[in-house]
Protein backbone atom coordinates (compact mmCIF):
# COMPACT_ATOMS: atom_id res chain seq x y z
CA UNK A 1 0.00 0.00 0.00
CA UNK A 2 3.02 2.18 1.27
CA UNK A 3 3.26 2.50 -2.98
CA UNK A 4 0.13 2.65 -4.09
CA UNK A 5 -0.17 5.51 -7.04
CA UNK A 6 -2.29 7.34 -4.14
CA UNK A 7 0.09 7.60 -1.56
CA UNK A 8 2.81 8.36 -3.92
CA UNK A 9 1.12 11.67 -5.55
CA UNK A 10 0.34 12.44 -2.02
CA UNK A 11 3.80 12.24 -0.44
CA UNK A 12 4.63 14.38 -3.76
CA UNK A 13 2.36 16.92 -3.34
CA UNK A 14 2.84 17.21 0.72
CA UNK A 15 6.53 17.38 -0.09
CA UNK A 16 6.60 20.09 -2.73
CA UNK A 17 4.69 21.82 -0.24
CA UNK A 18 6.90 21.88 2.37
CA UNK A 19 9.82 22.33 0.27
CA UNK A 20 8.52 25.81 -0.97
CA UNK A 21 7.56 26.62 2.07
CA UNK A 22 10.79 25.89 3.96
CA UNK A 23 13.07 27.26 1.21
CA UNK A 24 12.23 30.52 2.35
CA UNK A 25 13.77 30.33 5.58
CA UNK A 26 16.39 27.50 4.61
CA UNK A 27 17.10 25.38 1.32
CA UNK A 28 19.16 22.76 3.34
CA UNK A 29 16.34 22.23 5.99
CA UNK A 30 13.67 22.71 3.25
CA UNK A 31 15.45 19.99 1.28
CA UNK A 32 15.74 17.73 4.30
CA UNK A 33 12.03 18.02 5.09
CA UNK A 34 10.76 17.48 1.75
CA UNK A 35 12.83 13.89 1.76
CA UNK A 36 11.65 12.63 5.24
CA UNK A 37 7.87 14.16 4.22
CA UNK A 38 8.11 12.36 1.00
CA UNK A 39 9.51 9.22 2.56
CA UNK A 40 6.93 9.19 4.88
CA UNK A 41 4.15 8.80 2.75
CA UNK A 42 6.10 6.46 0.98
CA UNK A 43 8.90 4.47 2.03
CA UNK A 44 9.16 1.69 4.76
CA UNK A 45 10.63 3.58 8.24
CA UNK A 46 13.64 1.64 8.09
CA UNK A 47 13.71 1.92 4.26
CA UNK A 48 13.46 5.79 4.87
CA UNK A 49 16.58 5.56 7.46
CA UNK A 50 18.54 3.33 5.19
CA UNK A 51 18.21 5.85 2.28
CA UNK A 52 19.33 8.64 4.37
CA UNK A 53 22.40 7.25 6.01
CA UNK A 54 23.43 6.12 2.48
CA UNK A 55 23.46 9.34 1.24
CA UNK A 56 25.39 10.96 4.83
CA UNK A 57 27.86 8.10 4.19
CA UNK A 58 28.54 8.24 -0.06
CA UNK A 59 32.48 9.68 -0.44
CA UNK A 60 31.14 11.02 -3.44
CA UNK A 61 29.05 13.09 -1.91
CA UNK A 62 30.57 13.74 1.15
CA UNK A 63 33.87 15.56 -0.84
CA UNK A 64 31.08 17.06 -2.99
CA UNK A 65 29.36 18.93 0.05
CA UNK A 66 33.22 20.13 1.60
CA UNK A 67 33.92 21.46 -1.58
CA UNK A 68 31.24 23.71 -2.18
CA UNK A 69 31.94 24.64 1.56
CA UNK A 70 34.90 25.73 0.52
CA UNK A 71 33.88 27.93 -2.41
CA UNK A 72 32.28 30.39 -0.63
CA UNK A 73 35.66 30.67 1.49
CA UNK A 74 37.29 32.07 -1.01
CA UNK A 75 35.03 34.47 -2.34
CA UNK A 76 34.71 35.46 1.16
CA UNK A 77 38.79 35.66 1.18
CA UNK A 78 39.07 37.54 -1.76
CA UNK A 79 36.16 39.90 -0.49
CA UNK A 80 37.91 40.69 3.01
CA UNK A 81 41.47 41.60 1.24
CA UNK A 82 40.26 43.71 -1.31
CA UNK A 83 41.29 40.91 -4.36
CA UNK A 84 37.88 41.11 -6.57
CA UNK A 85 37.81 44.92 -6.26
CA UNK A 86 41.68 45.01 -7.55
CA UNK A 87 40.46 42.71 -10.42
CA UNK A 88 37.94 45.18 -11.34
CA UNK A 89 39.76 48.20 -10.57
CA UNK A 90 42.12 47.04 -13.05
CA UNK A 91 40.76 45.20 -15.83
CA UNK A 92 41.30 48.21 -17.93
CA UNK A 93 38.64 48.59 -20.60
CA UNK A 94 35.70 50.51 -22.51
CA UNK A 95 32.59 51.89 -20.36
CA UNK A 96 30.25 49.15 -22.08
CA UNK A 97 33.03 46.09 -21.19
CA UNK A 98 33.40 47.61 -17.59
CA UNK A 99 29.20 47.90 -17.19
CA UNK A 100 28.92 44.06 -18.24
CA UNK A 101 32.33 42.80 -16.68
CA UNK A 102 32.42 44.03 -13.34
CA UNK A 103 29.12 42.65 -12.04
CA UNK A 104 29.66 39.20 -13.92
CA UNK A 105 33.41 39.13 -12.38
CA UNK A 106 31.82 39.49 -9.42
CA UNK A 107 28.83 37.26 -9.51
CA UNK A 108 31.72 33.93 -10.38
CA UNK A 109 32.56 33.37 -6.78
CA UNK A 110 29.15 32.95 -4.17
CA UNK A 111 29.89 35.75 -1.77
CA UNK A 112 26.81 36.69 0.12
CA UNK A 113 25.67 39.90 -0.43
CA UNK A 114 27.56 39.74 -3.68
CA UNK A 115 25.17 42.42 -5.61
CA UNK A 116 25.88 44.79 -2.99
CA UNK A 117 29.66 44.44 -3.88
CA UNK A 118 28.89 45.36 -7.46
CA UNK A 119 26.59 47.79 -7.55
CA UNK A 120 28.50 50.50 -5.99
CA UNK A 121 30.96 49.45 -9.39
CA UNK A 122 27.67 50.19 -11.53
CA UNK A 123 26.72 53.17 -10.13
CA UNK A 124 30.24 54.59 -10.41
CA UNK A 125 30.64 53.68 -14.02
CA UNK A 126 27.32 54.15 -14.89
CA UNK A 127 27.19 58.21 -14.61
CA UNK A 128 24.66 59.48 -17.08
CA UNK A 129 22.34 56.05 -16.95
CA UNK A 130 18.96 56.01 -14.89
CA UNK A 131 19.28 54.15 -11.62
CA UNK A 132 15.96 51.42 -13.00
CA UNK A 133 18.92 50.58 -16.16
CA UNK A 134 21.80 50.51 -13.56
CA UNK A 135 19.56 47.64 -11.41
CA UNK A 136 18.84 45.94 -14.57
CA UNK A 137 22.92 45.68 -15.70
CA UNK A 138 23.67 44.87 -12.10
CA UNK A 139 21.05 41.70 -12.01
CA UNK A 140 21.42 41.04 -15.74
CA UNK A 141 25.38 40.90 -16.35
CA UNK A 142 25.88 39.25 -12.39
CA UNK A 143 24.74 36.03 -13.46
CA UNK A 144 26.09 34.80 -16.81
CA UNK A 145 29.37 34.04 -16.11
CA UNK A 146 28.21 32.05 -13.11
CA UNK A 147 26.32 29.92 -15.99
CA UNK A 148 28.98 28.83 -17.34
CA UNK A 149 31.77 29.00 -14.47
CA UNK A 150 33.16 25.57 -13.85
CA UNK A 151 32.99 25.93 -10.00
CA UNK A 152 29.51 27.30 -9.85
CA UNK A 153 28.00 24.96 -7.13
CA UNK A 154 24.61 25.07 -8.44
CA UNK A 155 25.81 23.57 -12.14
CA UNK A 156 28.38 20.92 -10.20
CA UNK A 157 25.22 19.37 -8.04
CA UNK A 158 22.99 19.30 -10.86
CA UNK A 159 25.02 17.65 -13.62
CA UNK A 160 26.20 15.08 -10.48
CA UNK A 161 22.58 14.21 -10.35
CA UNK A 162 22.09 12.77 -13.84
CA UNK A 163 25.92 11.43 -13.91
CA UNK A 164 27.43 14.02 -16.00
CA UNK A 165 30.59 16.45 -15.18
CA UNK A 166 30.54 20.61 -15.63
CA UNK A 167 32.85 19.59 -18.77
CA UNK A 168 30.63 17.69 -20.24
CA UNK A 169 27.85 20.47 -20.80
CA UNK A 170 29.68 23.63 -20.24
CA UNK A 171 30.31 23.72 -24.08
CA UNK A 172 26.72 23.38 -24.91
CA UNK A 173 25.62 26.42 -22.32
CA UNK A 174 27.77 28.70 -24.40
CA UNK A 175 25.24 29.27 -27.11
CA UNK A 176 22.27 30.52 -23.95
CA UNK A 177 25.82 32.42 -22.41
CA UNK A 178 26.36 34.11 -25.76
CA UNK A 179 22.38 34.69 -26.55
CA UNK A 180 22.07 36.40 -22.84
CA UNK A 181 24.92 38.04 -23.55
CA UNK A 182 23.61 39.53 -26.63
CA UNK A 183 20.43 40.42 -25.69
CA UNK A 184 21.86 42.37 -22.63
CA UNK A 185 23.87 44.64 -24.37
CA UNK A 186 20.84 45.22 -27.39
CA UNK A 187 18.69 46.21 -24.42
CA UNK A 188 20.91 47.64 -21.52
CA UNK A 189 24.13 48.70 -23.04
CA UNK A 190 23.86 49.99 -26.73
CA UNK A 191 23.16 53.33 -26.25
CA UNK A 192 25.56 53.72 -23.28
CA UNK A 193 28.49 56.69 -24.15
CA UNK A 194 31.42 58.00 -22.45
CA UNK A 195 34.48 56.49 -20.87
CA UNK A 196 35.87 56.00 -17.26
CA UNK A 197 37.80 57.87 -15.50
CA UNK A 198 40.16 55.49 -13.09
CA UNK A 199 41.64 56.89 -9.94
CA UNK A 200 44.40 54.43 -9.25
CA UNK A 201 47.02 53.55 -11.69
CA UNK A 202 47.02 49.91 -13.55
CA UNK A 203 48.95 47.66 -11.71
CA UNK A 204 48.80 44.03 -13.74
CA UNK A 205 49.92 42.05 -10.21
CA UNK A 206 46.81 43.16 -8.95
CA UNK A 207 45.16 42.19 -12.29
CA UNK A 208 46.36 38.76 -12.23
CA UNK A 209 46.84 37.56 -8.69
CA UNK A 210 43.25 37.35 -7.84
CA UNK A 211 42.56 35.78 -11.35
CA UNK A 212 45.19 33.08 -11.31
CA UNK A 213 42.85 32.04 -7.93
CA UNK A 214 39.62 32.42 -9.67
CA UNK A 215 41.22 30.41 -12.50
CA UNK A 216 43.41 28.01 -10.70
CA UNK A 217 40.60 25.70 -9.05
CA UNK A 218 38.85 24.97 -12.48
CA UNK A 219 42.02 24.80 -14.26
CA UNK A 220 43.84 22.00 -11.69
CA UNK A 221 40.25 19.96 -10.99
CA UNK A 222 39.75 19.50 -15.03
CA UNK A 223 43.96 18.68 -15.25
CA UNK A 224 43.52 16.19 -12.13
CA UNK A 225 40.26 14.65 -13.79
CA UNK A 226 41.98 13.78 -17.34
CA UNK A 227 45.41 12.73 -15.72
CA UNK A 228 44.61 10.03 -13.01
CA UNK A 229 41.64 7.48 -13.23
CA UNK A 230 39.78 8.59 -9.90
CA UNK A 231 37.42 6.35 -8.04
CA UNK A 232 36.00 9.17 -6.97
CA UNK A 233 36.01 11.77 -9.24
CA UNK A 234 34.91 14.25 -6.65
CA UNK A 235 38.42 14.27 -5.07
CA UNK A 236 39.82 16.33 -7.58
CA UNK A 237 36.96 18.90 -6.84
CA UNK A 238 38.02 18.99 -3.37
CA UNK A 239 41.93 19.18 -4.13
CA UNK A 240 41.16 21.94 -6.51
CA UNK A 241 39.14 24.16 -4.43
CA UNK A 242 41.11 23.78 -1.68
CA UNK A 243 44.46 24.71 -3.68
CA UNK A 244 42.69 28.31 -4.55
CA UNK A 245 42.11 28.46 -1.29
CA UNK A 246 45.54 28.89 -0.01
CA UNK A 247 46.25 30.72 -2.96
CA UNK A 248 44.03 33.11 -2.20
CA UNK A 249 45.23 33.72 1.36
CA UNK A 250 48.70 33.60 0.18
CA UNK A 251 48.03 36.31 -2.61
CA UNK A 252 46.26 38.76 -0.15
CA UNK A 253 48.24 41.67 0.71
CA UNK A 254 46.87 42.00 4.39
CA UNK A 255 46.66 39.37 7.04
CA UNK A 256 43.16 37.67 6.62
CA UNK A 257 41.05 36.73 9.83
CA UNK A 258 39.75 33.15 9.10
CA UNK A 259 37.37 33.32 11.92
CA UNK A 260 35.55 36.51 10.22
CA UNK A 261 35.48 34.87 6.68
CA UNK A 262 34.09 31.81 8.38
CA UNK A 263 31.35 33.65 9.84
CA UNK A 264 30.83 36.32 7.16
CA UNK A 265 30.63 33.25 3.99
CA UNK A 266 28.92 30.61 6.02
CA UNK A 267 30.32 27.55 4.51
CA UNK A 268 28.00 25.01 6.29
CA UNK A 269 24.83 26.51 4.47
CA UNK A 270 26.68 25.54 1.28
CA UNK A 271 27.41 22.10 2.55
CA UNK A 272 24.59 21.22 3.75
CA UNK A 273 22.06 22.18 0.59
CA UNK A 274 24.26 19.21 -1.28
CA UNK A 275 23.76 16.76 1.63
CA UNK A 276 20.30 17.65 1.47
CA UNK A 277 19.66 17.97 -2.15
CA UNK A 278 21.16 14.40 -2.44
CA UNK A 279 19.07 13.14 0.19
CA UNK A 280 16.12 14.23 -1.36
CA UNK A 281 17.29 12.70 -4.60
CA UNK A 282 17.32 9.16 -3.17
CA UNK A 283 14.61 9.36 -1.32
CA UNK A 284 12.77 10.63 -4.67
CA UNK A 285 14.50 7.82 -6.45
CA UNK A 286 13.66 4.88 -3.93
CA UNK A 287 9.72 6.45 -3.50
CA UNK A 288 9.29 5.11 -7.21
CA UNK A 289 7.66 8.79 -7.36
CA UNK A 290 9.52 9.69 -10.54
CA UNK A 291 8.11 6.92 -12.21
CA UNK A 292 4.59 8.54 -11.38
CA UNK A 293 5.43 12.11 -12.49
CA UNK A 294 6.64 10.09 -15.75
CA UNK A 295 3.19 8.44 -16.74
CA UNK A 296 1.70 11.76 -17.25
CA UNK A 297 3.73 11.86 -19.92
CA UNK A 298 4.83 15.36 -20.14
CA UNK A 299 6.61 16.60 -23.67
CA UNK A 300 10.52 17.42 -22.58
CA UNK A 301 9.96 20.83 -23.37
CA UNK A 302 7.05 21.26 -21.26
CA UNK A 303 8.77 19.29 -18.02
CA UNK A 304 12.50 20.55 -19.15
CA UNK A 305 12.28 24.35 -20.37
CA UNK A 306 8.13 25.86 -19.09
CA UNK A 307 8.33 23.73 -15.38
CA UNK A 308 12.03 24.21 -14.98
CA UNK A 309 11.62 28.50 -15.73
CA UNK A 310 8.02 28.18 -13.64
CA UNK A 311 9.84 26.51 -10.69
CA UNK A 312 13.12 28.71 -11.13
CA UNK A 313 10.66 31.97 -11.18
CA UNK A 314 8.63 31.04 -8.23
CA UNK A 315 11.06 29.45 -5.83
CA UNK A 316 14.36 32.07 -6.42
CA UNK A 317 16.25 29.07 -6.44
CA UNK A 318 18.24 26.48 -9.01
CA UNK A 319 19.64 23.81 -6.77
CA UNK A 320 15.93 22.78 -5.78
CA UNK A 321 13.65 22.98 -9.20
CA UNK A 322 16.97 20.88 -10.70
CA UNK A 323 16.52 17.93 -7.76
CA UNK A 324 12.41 17.98 -8.84
CA UNK A 325 13.25 18.04 -12.69
CA UNK A 326 16.25 16.00 -13.49
CA UNK A 327 15.37 12.97 -12.46
CA UNK A 328 11.93 12.92 -13.42
CA UNK A 329 13.47 13.30 -16.95
CA UNK A 330 15.42 10.50 -16.41
CA UNK A 331 12.82 8.25 -15.22
CA UNK A 332 10.58 9.59 -18.33
CA UNK A 333 12.85 9.63 -21.13
CA UNK A 334 16.08 7.90 -19.82
CA UNK A 335 19.82 9.52 -20.12
CA UNK A 336 19.62 13.35 -20.66
CA UNK A 337 22.04 14.47 -22.96
CA UNK A 338 24.44 17.61 -22.48
CA UNK A 339 22.05 19.51 -25.10
CA UNK A 340 18.72 18.49 -22.96
CA UNK A 341 20.54 19.65 -19.87
CA UNK A 342 21.84 23.02 -20.66
CA UNK A 343 18.61 23.94 -22.20
CA UNK A 344 16.52 22.56 -18.58
CA UNK A 345 19.28 24.07 -16.37
CA UNK A 346 19.12 27.33 -18.80
CA UNK A 347 15.61 27.57 -18.22
CA UNK A 348 15.53 26.98 -14.29
CA UNK A 349 18.32 29.43 -14.01
CA UNK A 350 16.66 32.34 -16.12
CA UNK A 351 13.49 31.82 -13.74
CA UNK A 352 15.78 32.34 -10.92
CA UNK A 353 17.59 35.15 -12.22
CA UNK A 354 14.10 37.01 -12.68
CA UNK A 355 12.61 35.35 -9.66
CA UNK A 356 10.80 38.36 -7.24
CA UNK A 357 12.07 36.33 -4.29
CA UNK A 358 15.94 36.28 -6.14
CA UNK A 359 18.08 37.95 -2.89
CA UNK A 360 20.53 39.57 -5.58
CA UNK A 361 17.14 41.80 -7.17
CA UNK A 362 16.27 42.80 -3.10
CA UNK A 363 19.50 43.68 -2.33
CA UNK A 364 20.33 46.12 -5.40
CA UNK A 365 16.75 47.98 -5.62
CA UNK A 366 17.02 48.34 -2.04
CA UNK A 367 20.94 50.48 -3.28
CA UNK A 368 19.70 52.16 -6.16
CA UNK A 369 16.14 53.11 -4.08
CA UNK A 370 13.87 51.58 -6.74
CA UNK A 371 10.60 49.49 -6.41
CA UNK A 372 9.81 46.13 -7.61
CA UNK A 373 7.46 47.38 -10.54
CA UNK A 374 9.93 49.73 -12.18
CA UNK A 375 12.69 47.22 -12.54
CA UNK A 376 10.27 44.64 -13.90
CA UNK A 377 9.16 47.34 -16.99
CA UNK A 378 12.73 47.32 -18.05
CA UNK A 379 13.76 43.44 -17.09
CA UNK A 380 10.77 41.58 -18.71
CA UNK A 381 11.15 42.36 -22.08
CA UNK A 382 14.74 41.54 -22.66
CA UNK A 383 14.02 38.34 -20.26
CA UNK A 384 10.88 37.63 -22.23
CA UNK A 385 12.82 37.42 -25.63
CA UNK A 386 15.85 35.48 -24.25
CA UNK A 387 13.12 32.69 -22.72
CA UNK A 388 10.92 32.75 -25.93
CA UNK A 389 14.36 31.95 -28.04
CA UNK A 390 15.01 28.90 -25.85
CA UNK A 391 11.42 27.58 -25.42
CA UNK A 392 11.39 27.63 -29.43
CA UNK A 393 14.33 25.77 -29.74
CA UNK A 394 13.40 23.41 -27.59
CA UNK A 395 10.55 21.98 -29.59
CA UNK A 396 13.11 21.02 -31.85
CA UNK A 397 15.73 19.93 -29.95
CA UNK A 398 14.03 17.97 -26.92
Amino acid sequence: MLHAPFMGWTGFFFAIVVLLIVARKSLPLAMFSGAVTLGIFTLQPVQLVKEVFLTVTDLSIVFLAIAMGIIPMIGGVMKESGEINSIVNNFRVGKKSFLALAPALMGMLPVPGGAILSAPLVEKAGVGIDDRTKVSINVWFRHLFILIYPLSPALIASTKIIGLTVYDVILWLIPEFILASIVGYLFFLRKVEGKIDYNTPFSLRNLLMPLCVIVSAPVLDFVLRSIFVLRIKEGATLVAVTVAFILSIIFSPIRIDLKKVLIKSKPWNFSLIIIGMFTFLNVFIASNTASLVASLSLSGTILCVLAGFLLGFFTGRVQLPASIILPVYVATYGMMSPLVFSLTYFSIFWGYIISPTHPCIIVTLQYFNTDMKEFYKRMIPPAAVVFLIILIVSFFLI
